[in-house]
């Protein structure tokens, strides 16, 4: 059973500020996970083979195709935030 001195450690991991309230009901929800865990584990899995996708994938990029691209001209001819032929962009700090 989680105990709330964990429940405040994965708070504090993941920069989270809780109440005492929050703090409960999460104790609650994560022996909730950790006892559907526990159902897992006792699921007979002796010779079924592991699967990490339950759809196999296939490689879904297409081939490189070399193709004409914008000259820099065309590439800033409908921006007027351009100078000494880049594009301009604001300020950063």
């Amino acid at each position: 059973m989680p105990e709330k001195p964990n429940v405040r450690k994965v708070a504090q991991l993941a920069r989270l500020r809780l109440t005492e309230k929050e703090i409960d009901r999460f104790t609650k929800d994560m022996e909730s996970i950790l006892e559907a865990f526990q159902d897992l584990d006792r699921v007979p899995t002796k010779g079924v083979k592991p699967s990490f996708q339950p759809i196999e994938t296939k490689n879904v990029l297409r081939k490189d195709k070399i193709e004409n691209s914008l000259t820099q001209e065309e590439a800033l001819s409908n921006t007027r935030n351009k100078e000494k032929g880049l594009f301009k962009g604001p300020k950063v700090a």
